[in-house]
Protein backbone atom coordinates (compact mmCIF):
# COMPACT_ATOMS: atom_id res chain seq x y z
CA UNK A 1 0.00 0.00 0.00
CA UNK A 2 1.18 3.57 -0.74
CA UNK A 3 0.32 6.84 0.94
CA UNK A 4 -1.82 9.31 -0.98
CA UNK A 5 -0.61 12.89 -0.89
CA UNK A 6 -2.85 15.40 0.87
CA UNK A 7 -2.99 18.90 -0.61
CA UNK A 8 -3.23 21.76 1.87
CA UNK A 9 -4.48 24.98 0.31
CA UNK A 10 -3.26 27.62 2.72
CA UNK A 11 -3.27 31.32 3.36
CA UNK A 12 0.22 32.55 2.58
CA UNK A 13 0.31 34.04 6.07
CA UNK A 14 0.50 30.49 7.46
CA UNK A 15 3.13 29.10 5.09
CA UNK A 16 6.12 29.44 7.44
CA UNK A 17 4.24 27.85 10.35
CA UNK A 18 2.87 24.96 8.29
CA UNK A 19 6.28 24.22 6.84
CA UNK A 20 7.76 24.22 10.35
CA UNK A 21 5.07 21.81 11.55
CA UNK A 22 5.59 19.56 8.53
CA UNK A 23 9.29 19.27 9.30
CA UNK A 24 8.78 18.89 13.04
CA UNK A 25 6.20 16.11 12.69
CA UNK A 26 7.54 14.42 9.56
CA UNK A 27 4.33 14.97 7.57
CA UNK A 28 5.77 13.86 4.25
CA UNK A 29 2.29 13.08 2.92
CA UNK A 30 1.35 16.77 2.77
CA UNK A 31 1.86 19.19 -0.09
CA UNK A 32 1.38 22.91 0.43
CA UNK A 33 -0.24 25.32 -2.04
CA UNK A 34 -0.30 28.91 -0.77
CA UNK A 35 -2.56 31.73 -1.87
CA UNK A 36 -1.44 35.34 -1.63
CA UNK A 37 -1.26 36.57 1.96
CA UNK A 38 -2.47 39.99 0.79
CA UNK A 39 -5.94 38.46 0.51
CA UNK A 40 -6.06 39.33 4.22
CA UNK A 41 -6.91 42.84 3.02
CA UNK A 42 -9.48 41.59 0.47
CA UNK A 43 -11.42 38.78 2.23
CA UNK A 44 -14.26 39.00 -0.28
CA UNK A 45 -11.90 37.47 -2.85
CA UNK A 46 -10.94 34.46 -0.70
CA UNK A 47 -13.93 32.12 -1.42
CA UNK A 48 -13.58 32.35 -5.20
CA UNK A 49 -9.79 31.95 -5.11
CA UNK A 50 -10.06 28.92 -2.84
CA UNK A 51 -12.78 27.30 -4.93
CA UNK A 52 -10.86 27.86 -8.17
CA UNK A 53 -7.76 26.28 -6.64
CA UNK A 54 -9.72 23.29 -5.33
CA UNK A 55 -11.17 22.62 -8.76
CA UNK A 56 -7.82 23.03 -10.48
CA UNK A 57 -6.03 20.69 -8.10
CA UNK A 58 -8.72 18.08 -7.39
CA UNK A 59 -7.68 15.76 -10.25
CA UNK A 60 -4.22 15.45 -8.72
CA UNK A 61 -5.07 14.77 -5.06
CA UNK A 62 -7.25 12.28 -3.24
CA UNK A 63 -7.68 14.59 -0.23
CA UNK A 64 -7.73 18.40 -0.01
CA UNK A 65 -7.74 20.46 3.18
CA UNK A 66 -8.06 24.25 3.42
CA UNK A 67 -5.84 26.07 5.91
CA UNK A 68 -8.02 29.14 6.30
CA UNK A 69 -10.35 30.22 9.06
CA UNK A 70 -13.42 32.20 7.96
CA UNK A 71 -11.05 35.17 7.68
CA UNK A 72 -13.70 37.83 7.26
CA UNK A 73 -15.65 36.13 4.45
CA UNK A 74 -18.89 36.22 6.42
CA UNK A 75 -19.60 32.52 5.95
CA UNK A 76 -19.05 32.57 2.18
CA UNK A 77 -15.93 30.43 2.43
CA UNK A 78 -17.89 27.77 4.35
CA UNK A 79 -20.55 27.82 1.63
CA UNK A 80 -17.90 27.14 -1.02
CA UNK A 81 -16.28 24.38 1.03
CA UNK A 82 -19.66 22.72 1.61
CA UNK A 83 -20.19 22.65 -2.15
CA UNK A 84 -16.75 21.14 -2.69
CA UNK A 85 -16.83 18.73 0.27
CA UNK A 86 -13.63 20.14 1.76
CA UNK A 87 -12.81 20.88 5.42
CA UNK A 88 -11.02 23.92 6.82
CA UNK A 89 -9.36 25.02 10.03
CA UNK A 90 -11.66 25.92 12.93
CA UNK A 91 -12.53 29.43 13.99
CA UNK A 92 -13.23 32.85 12.56
CA UNK A 93 -9.63 34.09 12.32
CA UNK A 94 -6.13 32.67 12.40
CA UNK A 95 -5.73 34.51 15.71
CA UNK A 96 -8.41 32.23 17.17
CA UNK A 97 -6.85 28.93 16.24
CA UNK A 98 -3.39 30.05 17.35
CA UNK A 99 -4.71 31.16 20.73
CA UNK A 100 -7.38 28.44 21.03
CA UNK A 101 -11.03 29.23 20.36
CA UNK A 102 -12.13 29.71 23.97
CA UNK A 103 -8.96 31.55 24.97
CA UNK A 104 -9.28 33.91 22.02
CA UNK A 105 -12.91 34.67 22.85
CA UNK A 106 -11.79 35.56 26.37
CA UNK A 107 -8.99 37.80 25.08
CA UNK A 108 -11.38 39.54 22.68
CA UNK A 109 -14.09 39.98 25.30
CA UNK A 110 -11.63 41.53 27.75
CA UNK A 111 -10.97 44.38 25.34
CA UNK A 112 -12.97 44.47 22.10
CA UNK A 113 -10.78 47.25 20.68
CA UNK A 114 -7.82 44.95 20.07
CA UNK A 115 -5.66 44.74 16.97
CA UNK A 116 -3.88 41.40 16.55
CA UNK A 117 -0.53 40.40 15.13
CA UNK A 118 0.92 36.93 14.59
CA UNK A 119 4.56 36.15 13.77
CA UNK A 120 3.80 36.50 10.06
CA UNK A 121 1.91 39.76 10.39
CA UNK A 122 4.66 41.15 12.60
CA UNK A 123 7.33 40.26 10.04
CA UNK A 124 5.30 41.85 7.26
CA UNK A 125 3.67 44.71 9.15
CA UNK A 126 5.11 47.36 6.86
CA UNK A 127 4.01 45.60 3.65
CA UNK A 128 0.58 44.42 4.76
CA UNK A 129 -0.49 47.18 7.13
CA UNK A 130 1.47 50.36 6.46
CA UNK A 131 1.73 50.00 2.69
CA UNK A 132 -1.32 47.75 2.34
CA UNK A 133 -3.52 50.45 3.89
CA UNK A 134 -1.53 53.25 2.18
CA UNK A 135 -0.56 54.75 5.53
CA UNK A 136 2.87 55.59 4.11
CA UNK A 137 1.28 57.82 1.48
CA UNK A 138 -1.63 59.08 3.57
CA UNK A 139 -0.65 59.10 7.27
CA UNK A 140 -3.89 60.86 8.14
CA UNK A 141 -5.67 57.55 7.43
CA UNK A 142 -4.03 55.98 10.50
CA UNK A 143 -6.39 57.83 12.81
CA UNK A 144 -9.38 56.91 10.66
CA UNK A 145 -8.50 53.20 10.58
CA UNK A 146 -7.35 52.75 14.17
CA UNK A 147 -9.27 55.30 16.22
CA UNK A 148 -11.43 52.57 17.79
CA UNK A 149 -8.50 50.35 18.79
CA UNK A 150 -6.93 50.58 22.25
CA UNK A 151 -4.31 47.80 22.32
CA UNK A 152 -2.19 45.66 20.04
CA UNK A 153 -2.03 41.99 21.02
CA UNK A 154 0.92 40.03 19.65
CA UNK A 155 0.08 36.32 19.58
CA UNK A 156 3.50 34.76 19.01
CA UNK A 157 4.14 31.32 17.57
CA UNK A 158 7.87 31.34 18.29
CA UNK A 159 10.08 32.77 21.04
CA UNK A 160 11.92 35.52 19.17
CA UNK A 161 13.07 38.68 20.92
CA UNK A 162 13.45 40.56 17.64
CA UNK A 163 9.84 39.82 16.68
CA UNK A 164 8.64 40.95 20.12
CA UNK A 165 10.47 44.22 19.63
CA UNK A 166 9.04 44.58 16.10
CA UNK A 167 5.53 44.04 17.48
CA UNK A 168 6.18 46.67 20.16
CA UNK A 169 7.34 49.06 17.45
CA UNK A 170 4.13 48.36 15.53
CA UNK A 171 2.09 49.16 18.63
CA UNK A 172 4.01 52.42 19.09
CA UNK A 173 3.46 53.32 15.44
CA UNK A 174 -0.30 52.81 15.84
CA UNK A 175 -0.41 54.50 19.25
CA UNK A 176 -1.76 51.38 20.96
CA UNK A 177 -0.97 49.70 24.27
CA UNK A 178 1.11 46.54 23.76
CA UNK A 179 0.41 43.04 25.05
CA UNK A 180 2.33 39.88 24.21
CA UNK A 181 0.80 36.41 24.55
CA UNK A 182 2.82 33.38 23.48
CA UNK A 183 0.48 30.81 21.91
CA UNK A 184 2.76 28.45 20.00
CA UNK A 185 0.99 26.78 17.07
CA UNK A 186 -2.20 26.06 19.01
CA UNK A 187 -5.02 24.46 17.03
CA UNK A 188 -3.01 24.75 13.83
CA UNK A 189 -0.88 21.81 14.95
CA UNK A 190 -3.68 19.74 16.48
CA UNK A 191 -5.91 20.24 13.43
CA UNK A 192 -3.19 19.08 11.08
CA UNK A 193 -2.54 16.00 13.18
CA UNK A 194 -6.05 14.80 12.31
CA UNK A 195 -5.29 14.86 8.57
CA UNK A 196 -4.22 11.32 7.84
CA UNK A 197 -2.97 10.11 4.45
CA UNK A 198 -5.15 7.67 2.57
CA UNK A 199 -3.70 4.40 1.29
CA UNK A 200 -4.43 2.39 -1.79
CA UNK A 201 -2.67 -0.31 -3.83
CA UNK A 202 0.36 0.79 -5.79
CA UNK A 203 -1.13 -0.53 -9.05
CA UNK A 204 -4.13 1.80 -8.86
CA UNK A 205 -1.99 4.92 -8.77
CA UNK A 206 -1.28 4.69 -12.50
CA UNK A 207 -5.02 4.87 -13.26
CA UNK A 208 -5.69 8.05 -11.36
CA UNK A 209 -6.82 11.05 -13.35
Amino acid sequence: MAEETVLVIACGALAREIKALKQLNGWSHMRLYCLDAELHNRPELIPDRVQTTIREQRPHYAHIFVAYADCGTGGLLDKVLAEEGVERLPGSHCYAFFAGLEAFDQIADEEPGSFYLTDFLTRHFERLVIKGLHLDQHPELKEAFFCHYTRLVYLSQTQDAELVQAAKDAADYLGLRFQHIHTGYGLLESSFKTIQPLTRPESSRDCAS
